[in-house]
């Protein structure tokens, strides 16, 4: 079963869009961060994921093994998906979990999303966060910052830090625990990320190449970890020019199915 509590955030209710996007937050981060989404992709009902130990589940414990996580993601979303085309797309730890829930569907014999967002994580190449993780509140706190994961919003306010830094943590210990097994996903699969990002080494977002038979390429923008804040109407414009290509493409090949 599930945990209790609302896994997905719907902010603007559209039942005639003909597709489904589902967003995945970064380490730390709610469903709010992909609110303003819904306005930058008109036709595309948005659907953000809230994760336990934040906002309104702040109450219910943060998971802190990656495999349950999925799993209840995976119990979760068979709920919400309905007859229409959806996508993933997720940013640093939303990334990670975006691809592994892929991966899940596909191997459970489910369908698929249709294409795959990743930005700021690369199953190969993520800098290890392992040694961050038994630090002390205050170290750990200043540790993070200079990794480049800690949000600039979170900013230095005690009381803040106070309630991020545990669900931070959490979702670091989720990144440690995962341990790749070079599993593929059966979609599309198109990358982004920050020119001078310090949590990826050189050239990491092209290993996706690797996990998909049609990688859709790397799009780098100016900025570190959360370059997408700045840029997420770029972002936004060119993941939306994919899903309408691969919607039509879709079309197409149910089209000649049928007409054979």
């Amino acid at each position: 079963m599930t945990r209790q509590g609302r896994w997905f955030h719907t902010p603007e209710q559209r039942p005639d869009a003909d597709r489904q996007l589902f967003f995945f937050p970064h380490a730390g981060g709610s469903a709010a961060y992909y609110h303003r989404w819904a306005a930058l992709l008109p036709g595309v009902e948005v659907r953000a994921v809230q994760l336990p130990g934040r906002q309104e589940r702040r109450a219910e414990p943060p998971y802190r093994r990656t495999g349950p996580l999925v799993e209840a993601l995976h119990e979760a979303i068979e709920a919400e998906l309905d007859d229409r085309p959806y996508a993933f797309f997720g940013h640093s730890l939303g990334a990670l979990l975006g691809y592994r829930l892929a991966v899940a569907i596909q191997e459970d014999g489910g369908s698929g999303p249709a294409l795959l967002g990743v930005s700021g994580w690369a199953p190969e190449r993520f800098r290890p966060v392992d040694a961050l993780l038994p630090l002390p509140d205050g170290e750990f706190a200043a540790a993070v910052r200079r990794f480049g994961v800690l949000p600039a919003e979170a900013g230095t306010d005690p009381e803040l830090l106070a309630l991020v830094l545990p669900a931070v943590r959490a979702d670091l210990a989720l990144v440690a625990d995962y341990r790749d097994d070079g599993g593929g996903v059966g979609c599309p699969v198109a990358a982004y990320g920050g020119r001078t990002d310090p949590t990826l080494e050189p050239g990491g977002l092209t290993e996706w190449a690797r996990r998909t038979p049609a990688f859709l390429g790397v799009s780098e923008f100016p900025g570190g970890h959360f370059y997408l804040t700045e840029h997420a109407l770029a972002v936004a414009t060119d993941f939306s020019r994919h899903m309408q290509r691969v919607s039509q493409q879709g079309k197409l090949d149910t089209e000649r199915k049928v007409g054979r």
